[in-house]
């Protein structure tokens, strides 16, 4: 990896790379890496298409724990709801698991197979709303978003295959903002939608080659969009564009961020998470 310092920047801000971030117990590797997420105690969750499926470290990169062995067949995406549960969308057994911080399991959206194209046919990634709804992109094979209740049923779903406003080329990740508007990474049309929570399309944003993943700092008023050139672009709430960099090694699959305004990205391409620390 080198030894050198070595910065990146969005317009004015300047981050320090550290790399490889987290250290883990000898009986421990990682494997392929999907995507991140961040508690509000600054745990960072990594999920990893092997076993261990879930990974924990705490804000220094100590190991804390993991979990989800022999529930999780390929696990693609992970986020932190509100009331910080853990989801994990497990792409090939066309399910979400919800688990608490401790790693236990609280409930599961969708049905292996053979019942599992509805709702979901590969899903890729699942965020809770400020509302309390699940919003679910379901990226490989139905190429729609599904909406849930905070109990668990289906509301309604919307997209399918296209490029026309609305629809997808495998929608690749999801976020929510909290006026309640939809982010989700239409990676093959090569933007980003927005939709109400409702479902409505509202605008989309450009400037993207195969977008992967999205963190909102809604905090600082920055949206970051990693993509396939590799790149990591910097926005502001409305969408424009404040900056763009190349903060890792081969591609940025996935992409979060902690309290304290650390960026973290994960590869699948090579089994490193690097740490992006703001400076200026």
């Amino acid at each position: 990896m080198g030894t050198a310092t070595l910065h990146v920047g969005f317009g004015d801000q300047v981050y320090r790379v550290e790399r490889p971030f987290g250290d883990l117990p000898p009986a421990i590797t990682i494997g392929m890496i999907s995507k991140c997420a961040a508690d509000d105690e600054g745990h960072l969750y990594i999920c990893q298409r092997a076993d261990p499926p879930v990974i924990a470290f705490d804000r220094d990169g100590a190991f804390v724990r993991a979990f989800g062995q022999g529930l999780i067949a390929d696990s693609h995406g992970i986020s932190v709801t509100p009331d910080q549960r853990i989801l994990v969308t497990d792409r090939d057994g066309h399910q979400v698991l919800c688990f608490d911080r401790v790693g236990e399991l609280l409930f599961v959206l969708g049905d292996r197979e053979p019942h599992f194209q509805a709702p979901f046919n590969h899903p890729t990634d699942a965020v809770q709303a400020p509302n309390g709804d699940i919003y679910v992109s379901d990226g490989y094979g139905n190429t729609m978003v599904h909406r849930f209740s905070p109990g668990g049923s289906l509301k309604h779903s919307w997209g399918g295959p296209g490029s026309d406003a609305g629809h997808f080329t495998t929608p690749h990740g999801i976020k929510a903002l909290t006026d309640g508007r939809l982010l989700v990474g239409d990676r093959e049309n090569d933007r980003v939608q927005l939709f109400d929570a409702d479902g409505t399309y509202l605008s989309e944003w450009g400037g993207f080659y195969h977008p992967m993943d999205i963190h909102v700092d809604q905090a600082r008023g920055r949206i970051y969009v990693s993509d396939q050139i590799p790149r990591v672009h910097a926005l502001t709430l409305d969408g424009r564009i404040v900056g763009a960099c190349k903060p890792v090694i081969a591609q940025g699959h996935g992409i979060t961020g902690d309290a304290e305004g650390n960026l973290y990205i994960v590869e699948t391409r090579v089994p490193v998470i690097t740490k992006l620390v703001p400076i200026l």
